[in-house]
């Protein structure tokens, strides 16, 4: 699915980042694989956070917005027990052991998520997460042009698009407040992402 997407809906930029929105503005977390950013998705969507993606921001080339992609959280390896104990409701699919990025469950979206799946929400922070065991959750500022280049690294058809996706990632990034965040309990992830909405509703 993945494939298809990246491939051929080139009516949006598409960023290799998880996304969601809390009072319609929206995070975009882009991360390699490996630093915990659809473990930090699904703890978030399941302590208030509305669910667009975990894997794919479909931006406008219009006006920037970030439209929804209903489907699943994919979680891998150590990151299926630690959202089953952090949330014990959660509805999985059957693990699928010894691929190639080893043990892989889906997450079910939340039913009111996908209720929403028409509602977009416009972009006001970029964050690239970074899971550290034992780490102190800590929200460093990082520069809006470093953070451009590394969006434009994260993107499946920032070249297809030429200088439209540079306008358009120009854009995002005007709009955004950027962020290095790091962190090791979910808790702490979920308080520090809520007082970011609360400072900028103060």
């Amino acid at each position: 699915m993945n494939w298809c997407i990246s491939m051929h809906a080139h009516h949006y930029l598409i960023l290799h980042s998880a996304v969601i929105e809390k009072e319609g503005c929206a995070f975009i977390l882009p991360a390699p694989p490996g630093s915990g950013k659809s473990t930090l998705c699904a703890g978030l969507v399941n302590r208030g956070w509305r669910l667009l993606s975990d894997e794919l921001a479909l931006i406008s080339l219009t006006d920037t917005s970030i439209t929804p992609l209903g489907r699943p959280i994919s979680l891998k390896n150590q990151s299926i027990d630690v959202i089953r104990g952090y949330v014990p409701e959660a509805v999985f699919s059957n693990v699928v052991h010894d691929t190639s990025k080893g043990s892989v469950a889906l997450l079910k979206a939340p039913s009111a998520h996908i209720d929403r799946i028409q509602e977009t929400a416009r972009p006001r922070w970029v964050i690239f997460p970074k899971y550290m065991a034992g780490a102190t959750a800590q929200m460093t500022p990082r520069s809006k042009a470093n953070s451009m280049l590394e969006l434009g690294r994260n993107a499946f058809n920032y070249m297809v698009l030429g200088l439209k996706g540079f306008e358009v990632l120009s854009k995002v990034i005007d709009e955004s407040d950027c962020y290095d965040f790091h962190y090791s309990q979910l808790d702490d992830a979920v308080l520090a992402f809520d007082e970011l909405v609360a400072r900028r509703n103060a």
